[in-house]
């Protein structure tokens, strides 16, 4: 849950305006569609499935360029090698690292060192966001788990303070 979870200061306590209870975290691309599957969600999960595979296709197409321009210039075998090596092992990394981002909120400290590895790999991260938006918005289920858990949470501290704590009885 994002730290702005709960009563906003832009309106006093009591008035209509004021969302009860923590509020669900919006995901790229989905908004708070994905808490009740409304205002299109099933949509735009069409979308981004098929807007982040077309991206991959496109990144595919980009390096196979990069490779003919490395064949043309006679460069050698072992460094086109490294270079094909080494777009898919940072895809490959890069891949689970956003697959896993999906079910576990990331280290930043570690996101910002690998910044540059999943730049490179940025095609294993497209086709985790291809596979994952054909089950679910990507994130969805890390952002249900912390909504749930904050809902539950503000449920029993509200069910704590119910009633005048000077008129209980004493016993």
């Amino acid at each position: 849950m994002s730290a702005e979870n709960g009563t906003p200061d832009d309106h006093p306590a009591g008035s209509p305006a004021t969302p009860v209870g923590p509020r669900p975290e919006p995901i790229r691309f989905f908004g708070t569609t994905w808490v009740d599957h409304d205002s299109g969600y099933a949509a735009r999960r069409i979308g981004v499935a098929v807007g982040s595979l077309a991206a991959a296709a496109a990144a595919c197409f980009v390096l196979r360029i990069a490779y003919q321009g490395f064949r043309i210039a006679e460069v050698g075998g072992f460094v086109t090698l490294l270079m094909v090596v080494m777009f898919a092992v940072c895809s490959a990394l890069a891949f689970g690292h956003t697959w896993e981002a999906f079910k576990h909120r990331p280290d930043p400290d570690r996101r910002r060192s690998l910044r540059g590895l999943l730049t490179v790999g940025f095609v294993g991260s497209l086709l985790a966001y291809f596979f994952r938006s054909l089950a679910e918005a990507p994130g969805e289920k890390l952002h249900r788990e912390e909504y749930e858990t904050a809902r539950a949470q503000y449920a029993k501290r509200m069910s704590r303070r119910s009633g005048n704590p000077k008129k209980r009885r004493r016993s």
